[in-house]
């Protein structure tokens, strides 16, 4: 969004990339927590679509949605050049063997979606077996998404309890999954928070360390559906690290990105520095 566009432009905000962006991409959660239509998403994207890269859906939400409102959901996304995911349903639709899971990925590529993100959080799947997966993403024409972790048993919202009686996978072992896969071509990795910063007693602060140090920022995208988490990501690694938050969430986001609010902690520190001029939070 240009100043001219922008309300108050005279008050000065950080410069953000405009989309297509390759940094600082937010994705949002769409119906799941909540339902949501056609007109409530025309709504969030009118109001905040300049900030917005993706939409997914969660839970497999869609298979229970009218066909209809479905594509409207897609269409009205497209219309703010935001692209549309499908969540991790995919590891349901692989319990129900290899012709589902092909119709499933020519029906999402029909309908209008534009990413296709491949998890396991409640399955084990042998790496090459995923490999595979995003080939065949890849070649219907849909942008493959891996989603990787250190949690067993993620998803869902499981207690912690659960969760640590499950354990937890080496994170060396996650970042070698998510390499083969960008090396494949995938289109970018989601990184699972339950293990890292959800569902845990403690945060795995190291954990994101070493993600970013071994794979970088463009290409990873973390789950901070949480304002704390989301602050904590921006705090330590700058606005520009790609985010994945609750659609409720999105204004709140932007403004920590752009530097005109914050928490105590947050407040006037951050800042970008753009085209040869410094721009400040305040």
């Amino acid at each position: 969004m240009s100043d001219n566009d922008r309300a108050f432009p005279f008050i000065k905000v950080n410069e953000r990339d405009r989309k297509p962006r390759k940094r600082g991409i937010t994705e949002i959660r769409g119906p799941y927590y909540s339902p949501m239509g056609r007109r409530y998403l025309t709504d969030v994207l009118e109001t905040m679509g300049d900030y917005v890269d993706s939409l997914k859906f969660a839970g497999g939400s869609f298979a229970l949605m009218p066909l209809k409102a479905v594509k409207e959901l897609i269409d009205t996304a497209h219309e703010f050049n935001v692209l549309v995911s499908t969540g991790g349903f995919i590891e349901y639709v692989l319990t129900q063997g290899p012709d589902a899971v092909r119709q499933y990925i020519k029906e999402c590529k029909e309908i209008g979606f534009d990413i296709l993100e491949i998890s396991s959080g409640f399955i084990t799947i042998p790496t090459d077996d995923w490999l595979h997966l995003v080939d065949e993403v890849q070649r219907a024409g849909l942008k493959a998404k891996p989603e990787v972790g250190i949690q067993f048993g993620a998803g869902g919202a499981t207690a912690v309890e659960e969760l640590e009686s499950e354990g937890v996978r080496d994170v060396e072992w996650s970042i070698r999954q998510a390499r083969r896969f960008l090396d494949a071509g995938a289109y970018m990795i989601m990184i699972e928070s339950e293990g890292i910063t959800e569902n845990v007693k403690r945060w795995r602060t190291d954990v994101v360390a070493r993600i970013i140090n071994e794979l970088g920022l463009e290409k990873v995208m973390f789950e901070a559906a949480d304002p704390e988490v989301f602050a904590w990501y921006i705090k330590n690694y700058g606005p520009e690290v790609n985010l994945f938050v609750d659609h409720s969430q999105i204004v709140q986001l932007e403004c920590l990105r752009s530097g005109i609010w914050g928490t105590k902690s947050l407040w006037g520190r951050i800042v970008t520095y753009k085209v040869g001029q410094p721009v400040a939070s305040r």
